[in-house]
């Protein structure tokens, strides 16, 4: 069993995206991503399904050309290979659920591009 908090500790930057691995489990890996209002995480792919959690603020969530407002303790699915941005609307936390398959260095690597 293990015990964490996506609301606790929080060390936002003016100068990039935050992001951090705080549980990885048998299937699953989960990021917490913070974002300041107005950081974006330009448009990549992960090779694997995803799940995104809004723990606090709002989004811009954009999937091939069409863009969802997401807010607080929404969740939304996508599929492996498409297309996607977020837009931080908000001071705004963001739970990824990744497979235990991916990599949280792409995740890194995404946002260093962005």
């Amino acid at each position: 069993m293990q015990k964490i908090s996506f609301t606790k500790n929080l060390d936002f930057s003016d100068k990039k995206i935050v992001t951090q691995v705080l549980l990885e489990t048998s299937f699953s890996k989960e990021i917490r991503i913070l974002l300041k209002k107005g950081q974006l995480m330009k448009e990549h792919k992960a090779p694997f399904p995803i799940i995104v959690h809004i723990v606090k603020g709002s989004i811009d969530f954009g999937v091939e050309g069409t863009v969802h407002f997401l807010e607080q303790g929404d969740i939304i699915t996508l599929a492996a290979n498409i297309p996607h941005d977020l837009l931080a609307k908000s001071e705004s936390i963001v739970r990824l659920t990744l497979s235990k398959l991916d990599a949280a260095e792409r995740v890194e690597k995404v946002v260093a591009d962005s």
